[in-house]
């Protein structure tokens, strides 16, 4: 029997959450996430799956999406804090890096 979905996205029965407090080495690289969860939605698209697959996958894409999420809020804030530090050091604010 497939583990469930709690709602604190969790899933019981040893499956992984996408909570970046779980641990980073859990959590695949930006590209590999997001490379399975394309091939994932090929396969929902795809059809020919009961019911019980399609639920796992699209439960699989929504911790993928998170963790994709997560990567890239992190490059936003990264980006953010070079671009104040550039302002800050008195860089022309058009000019690009």
């Amino acid at each position: 029997m497939a583990a469930a979905a709690k709602a604190d996205g969790t899933r019981s029965g040893g499956g992984r959450a996408a909570d970046p407090a779980a641990g980073q080495a859990e959590r695949p690289p930006y590209e590999q996430a997001r490379d399975e969860l394309t091939e994932l939605v090929k396969r929902l698209e795809a059809g020919g799956l009961t019911l019980e697959q399609s639920l796992q996958l699209w439960e699989r894409g929504e911790q993928l999406a998170a963790i994709c999420e997560e990567w890239l809020e992190g490059a936003r804030a990264r980006l953010a804090t070079a671009l104040a530090r550039r302002h800050d050091a008195g860089a022309a604010p058009g000019a690009p890096f």
